[in-house]
C-alpha cells in the first residue's frame, strides 16, 4: 500500500476570499485536494482494475471523479447539471491529475462569491441551497476518493473535519431505507461505533471498508 501525501494542501482562499472553518466551500477544497493526490497516484497498469464501485473500473472512476468536479463548478454557473457527463474521457492515462486539477481551478473561480452558498442550485437529484450542494458533493468526492484509493493501494492522510462535513450531511440526505432502483446506493454496511469516520462515511454509502 503507499501512503498519499497531499504535497499541495487545499488553499484557504477561493479568489481573494478567506475561507473559516465552517465554510462549506473549506471542506470541498480539502476533499478535492486529497483527491487530486489520489488520483495522481494511479499508475497506468491500474486502468483496468476493479473498484469498489461496482459500476466502474479505476480508469472510469478516474474519470467520474474528474466528471463530478467538473459538474459542481457548472452547477455554481446555473447550468444544466446533465450537461456534464458521467464521465470525462479522452484522458492521458499518464497525467490524470491534470484535468482533474483544471476542474478544480474552475470551482475555485465560479464559488468564489460567497452569495452563491445561499442561493438555489440544480444538481441531478435536487434544486437546494449552494451550501449543502457543497457538502453533499464533499461527500462524493471523498467516497469515489476512497473507492480510488483502494483499488490503487494508496493510503490518505483523511481529514476528519472534512470527513464530519461529508458524513453528517449523508446521514441526513440519504436515508438508510430504501435503496437501490431510483436511489443508486447499496445498503448500508454495520461498522463500529468507534469506527474510524472514512469507514463509516464509505459503510453509510454503501461501501464495506
Amino acid at each position: 500500500m503507499t501512503n498519499t501525501n497531499t504535497t499541495n494542501p487545499a488553499p484557504s482562499l477561493v479568489g481573494d476570499v478567506e475561507l473559516t472553518a465552517d465554510d462549506p466551500r473549506l471542506a470541498f477544497a480539502k476533499a478535492v485536494s486529497l483527491g487530486r493526490a489520489v488520483i495522481a497516484g494511479v499508475r497506468p497498469d491500474q486502468l483496468d482494475d476493479p473498484t469498489p464501485c461496482p459500476d466502474y473500473d479505476v480508469r472510469q472512476l478516474a474519470g467520474h471523479l474528474i466528471a463530478v468536479v467538473q459538474r459542481v463548478a457548472a452547477v455554481g454557473r446555473g447550468e444544466d447539471p446533465f450537461s456534464v457527463a458521467q464521465i470525462a474521457t479522452d484522458l492521458d492515462p499518464a497525467n490524470l491529475a491534470a484535468p482533474y486539477a483544471a476542474a478544480a481551478h474552475e470551482v475555485q473561480d465560479v464559488w468564489s462569491d460567497p452569495a452563491l452558498l445561499g442561493q438555489l442550485v440544480t444538481l441531478p437529484f435536487a434544486t437546494l441551497p449552494g451550501a449543502v450542494a457543497l457538502r453533499i458533493y464533499t461527500s462524493e468526492v471523498s467516497v469515489h476518493t476512497w473507492d480510488l484509493a483502494t483499488a490503487t493501494g494508496q493510503l490518505p492522510e483523511w481529514d476528519d473535519e472534512v470527513l464530519t462535513v461529508a458524513y453528517t450531511t449523508m446521514r441526513q440526505a440519504l436515508p438508510a431505507e430504501p435503496r437501490g432502483g431510483e436511489l443508486p446506493f447499496a445498503a448500508v454496511v454495520e461498522v463500529a461505533a468507534d469506527a474510524p469516520l472514512i469507514d463509516q462515511l464509505v459503510a453509510w454509502n454503501g461501501r464495506r471498508p
